[in-house]
């Protein structure tokens, strides 16, 4: 990308992928992006899982009762998690990495798409936590806030169009701005 506001006008969902792999390389950069994020009193308190096994990102897919299918398709899912007895806003704080995350894959041409986990169910209706858990054998006192599925892109989407930006809900010195 030339500038961020090119990258953020560019980063999509995307939900459909290729088969194609990612790199070594690829995956090195994004999760070195995951790293650098910030976090308060730099705690640290995020860790991340990364899957590239085709039957484990099937099993993953199931996550949710909708919104997690395509996770099957994707070259890789990076679980975001992390420890709340290391940091009272481990959400602020994985919500950063995943963005940085989605970013970075924005960066390499890369598709991805985030999968909220938390505070979300399956379709047998068992928490998307305690699943995931299961699923990747996670220690008790971690909790799971997201899944950010990458791949190569499946699809072409446009960038967001600025015609679309609510200036209504932007407010100036005070709520309502008069």
């Amino acid at each position: 990308m030339e500038n961020f506001s090119d990258l953020i006008k560019a980063r999509r969902s995307m939900r459909k992928f290729t088969s194609e792999e990612l790199t070594q390389e690829e995956v090195v950069t994004l999760l070195k992006a995951a790293l650098m994020a910030p976090t308060s009193k730099r705690s640290n308190c995020w860790q991340f899982i990364v899957v590239d096994e085709k039957e484990c990102l099937e099993r993953l897919s199931y996550c949710k009762k909708s919104g997690s299918d395509f996770l099957k398709d994707a070259a890789l899912a990076i679980v975001v998690l992390a420890d709340p007895l290391a940091s009272d806003v481990w959400i602020e704080d994985a919500s950063i990495a995943s963005i940085y995350l989605q970013l970075q894959a924005e960066d390499l041409g890369l598709g991805s798409c985030w999968i909220q986990v938390r505070e979300r169910f399956t379709a047998d209706g068992v928490s998307a936590n305690e699943y995931i858990h299961e699923v990747l054998d996670i220690p008790l006192q971690l909790q799971v806030l997201s899944i950010i599925a990458i791949g190569h892109k499946g699809m072409e989407r446009k960038p967001f169009d600025e015609k679309h930006l609510q200036w209504e809900k932007i407010h100036i010195n005070k709520y309502g701005g008069k």
